[in-house]
């Protein structure tokens, strides 16, 4: 089954980092959040990725194909620049195959699904789509088992999300009892880590974000929502990132699903 990773905003929320590569290549650790991303949903077996590229598209598309250069000892004669590869070498070796698209620079993510629609297999009665700047602690085949279940054209990952703000707890006569530092919320956000029906397509529109394409599926009753509880988190600031160096940082980092 495809996955569509959406990796083709500006990330102007991050331009310390993002005004000299996409967002989805900034590092976390040593390597970009794009890959975490990738090891994630390989391990569960879903290693066929459809990159859906805008901004600074070249830049993750040199990865990848660099990506031997990176992981292995070489010799190269700069004359002939005939290389050989002693691949035995290598530490690390990912297994993804990956179709990248050029879904142009400004587009909005509904567009930029459907623009990947020609790469979905005819056999493919499904995909998958996500941001290019959240991890989670998420079972992919149990996201997987309960779409097909529901039966509906698709299902979206439901997360609490987490206050910007510390919380007051005040009893009847307004005296202050608690201050609750950013406390998760009872409510449901899209965490991302989608699955459609190919029939989802037609939902999706030229010029439009991927969220009318979904009001319109539960509009018609075509759209579940998987309860996630476990650990959620996007990149979006500098903070985050901060953030997500330090648990990298951490003997067993809370999204590391893969040994």
């Amino acid at each position: 089954m495809k996955v569509i990773i959406l990796c083709g905003g500006q990330g102007t929320r991050l331009k310390e980092e993002t005004e000299f590569k996409p967002k989805p290549m900034v590092l976390v650790g040593n390597k970009p959040m794009l890959w975490h991303i990738m090891k994630m949903y390989s391990h569960f077996g879903f290693n066929e990725f459809i990159l859906a590229l805008g901004y600074k598209a070249e830049y993750i598309k040199q990865f990848f194909l660099n990506q031997k250069a990176f992981t292995s000892d070489f010799v190269l004669n700069t004359k002939t620049y005939k290389k050989k590869f002693f691949l035995e070498s290598r530490n690390e070796v990912d297994d993804f195959k990956i179709t990248f698209v050029d879904t142009g620079l400004e587009t909005f993510p509904g567009e930029r699904i459907l623009r990947c629609e020609k790469y979905i297999p005819e056999g493919d009665e499904d995909f998958m789509v996500t941001y290019g700047d959240g991890v989670a602690d998420l079972d992919i085949r149990k996201l997987l088992k309960f779409h097909k279940k529901q039966k509906t054209m698709g299902t979206i990952t439901g997360i609490h999300p987490r206050s910007k703000f510390g919380v007051v707890v005040i009893n009847s006569k307004s005296i202050i009892k608690e201050f609750t530092e950013k406390p998760v919320l009872n409510d449901w956000i899209n965490g991302g880590f989608m699955v459609f029906n190919k029939k989802a397509f037609s939902y999706f529109k030229i010029g439009e974000a991927e969220h009318p394409g979904l009001r319109r599926l539960a509009k018609d009753g075509q759209l579940s929502l998987y309860r996630h509880e476990g650990f959620w988190a996007c990149m979006d600031t500098n903070k985050d990132l901060n953030d997500f160096n330090n648990w990298w940082q951490q003997p067993s980092p809370p999204w590391k699903v893969w040994k």
